[in-house]
């Protein structure tokens, strides 16, 4: 019987790890980059906020919206971390559309369902 034996291939270290492990040098690191503005994930985000926004204040046009949502996405990109920019543009456009449009959109608050 050897030490290995019933340890599953999957859950064993790699030969390289054990070799780090044995050594104590840290792992390489690998840089994180954000996605570039106008990534996909960036659509996909804007798409989102646009759809929302235009839910809950269906007297403004879609094309305002959107292009205050792009202007704010704008202003956001040299962010390195991309992580929170689609909360801080949601933010700042429903900030916008609220002093437009008065205090409350004219359709469901947040969190409220429509009936």
């Amino acid at each position: 019987m050897t030490v290995d034996e019933g340890v599953s291939p999957v859950a064993a270290p790699s030969p390289e790890a054990r070799d780090r492990a044995l050594t104590g040098m840290p792992e390489p690191a690998v840089p994180l980059r954000p996605p570039p503005p106008g990534s996909p994930q960036d659509a996909l985000a804007v798409r989102d906020i646009v759809a929302r926004l235009t839910a809950s204040w269906p007297t403004v046009s879609r094309m305002t919206v959107e292009a205050q949502v792009m202007s704010a996405f704008d202003s956001f990109r040299q962010a390195k971390v991309r992580a929170y920019v689609p909360i801080l543009v949601e933010r700042r456009v429903r900030r916008e559309l609220r002093a437009i449009c008065g205090d409350t959109p004219c359709g469901p608050r947040d969190g409220e369902e429509r009936k």
